[in-house]
């Protein structure tokens, strides 16, 4: 079976969540087999270890999970976009619209340096509202956004074309 088809086999898929008509895809899933996780960061670092990146920028929460784990396996430094309120330091913020209202994201000011090439990851491409509003803080820190990478995507929900004025490479590892 390739890698595709494993990941969308180890998604667990839960209706009606966080509301009525929503088909959440959870990827908490994938983290409880070591082999399938271990395939994914594998896929993940091929397609980058070439493609001339300087840091590797993962967004809270899921983000983290395998952004962190490829910038390790690529010796990369890792950049942490999170949640507004959650970092000490002196930061930059974006705030970005969602189905439901308004959400903000922070990152530290010195996190990244002007000219940089850093790689966006998620672990979900929906609307593209968070990797946007990633890609547009780390342009505000003078950083090039070299491309996005997620596990999932949702390609039904246009995410990829709201993303492509910023950066048209754009990867995941299995779409829907």
């Amino acid at each position: 079976m390739d890698l595709q088809a494993r990941i969308k086999a180890g998604i667990r898929d839960v209706p009606d969540f966080p509301k009525d008509g929503i088909l959440f895809k959870d990827i908490s899933t994938l983290l409880l087999q070591p082999a399938l996780a271990n395939a994914i960061l594998d896929g993940l670092a091929a397609q980058y270890r070439d493609v001339g990146i300087d840091a590797i920028a993962g967004i809270e929460s899921r983000g983290f999970l395998f952004g962190n784990a490829l910038a390790l396996r690529l010796e990369k430094p890792f950049v942490l976009i999170r949640k507004a309120g959650k970092l000490p330091a002196e930061k930059i913020t974006r705030s970005y619209e969602l189905e439901y209202g308004v959400a903000a994201i922070e990152m530290h000011r010195d996190a990244v340096q002007p000219g940089q090439r850093v790689l966006v990851h998620d672990d979900l491409l929906a609307t593209g509202g968070s990797a946007e509003a990633a890609a547009l803080l780390l342009q505000d820190a003078g950083a090039h956004v070299a491309g996005f990478s997620f596990l999932v995507e949702l390609g039904f929900l246009a995410g990829r074309q709201r993303l492509a004025p910023i950066q048209t490479d754009i990867r995941s590892l299995a779409a829907y």
